[in-house]
């Protein structure tokens, strides 16, 4: 089983709507571009009232960067290679509904246990690079959030993280987290 190494609440926020979303398109690597909808969405998160100071990081991938910079204008964000989207591979750019099972490995993609193990190493890379004063907040995708909901002992599975909605994982000890909605 894959854990996260730092037991500290984390927020987790899928980046805005892109166009791969709104048209029903794995976009896994590929650089999927904000609508004006996810744009907006994404700038409203910076009027939400956080209580703690902030420590920002985001995918490399353009729609979570472009998300947390719109979300955060006023705060340095950290990109992490390990918070990028999982890889599809030859399913990119294809209708959702050919998606494979999610424990399945897509053709020339990664497979469900080496994303659960790169996220887990992202994750607690990042929070131990983050100040203990400051709320640590990720922006990434889909399969990352599913991702930490398997490792933190949550369930991976239903409809897909929605877009923009803040999303804190509060630690209960023994590696497991609980999810809720921090707004």
């Amino acid at each position: 089983m894959y854990q996260i190494a730092i037991d500290r609440p984390f927020v987790l926020i899928r980046h805005g709507q892109t166009e791969a979303n709104r048209d029903g398109i794995i976009a896994g690597r590929l650089e999927a571009q904000l609508t004006e909808a996810g744009r907006s969405a994404a700038e409203a998160l910076a009027a939400l009232p956080w209580s703690e100071p902030l420590y920002v990081f985001a995918s490399p991938q353009k729609r979570a960067h472009q998300t947390a910079a719109l979300a955060f204008p006023e705060e340095d964000i950290t990109l992490h290679e390990g918070l990028r989207e999982r890889s599809w591979g030859d399913l990119e750019g294809q209708p959702v509904h050919l998606q494979t099972a999610r424990e399945a490995t897509p053709p020339n993609g990664e497979s469900w246990p080496d994303l659960q193990a790169r996220v887990a190493a992202a994750l607690s890379d990042c929070l131990s690079r983050s100040p203990r004063r400051h709320l640590t907040v990720f922006v990434a995708h889909s399969g990352i959030i599913r991702a930490t909901r398997a490792i933190t002992g949550g369930d991976p599975g239903g409809a897909s993280p929605p877009n923009t909605l803040p999303l804190l994982f509060s630690p209960l000890g023994g590696g497991k987290f609980r999810e809720t909605r921090l707004f």
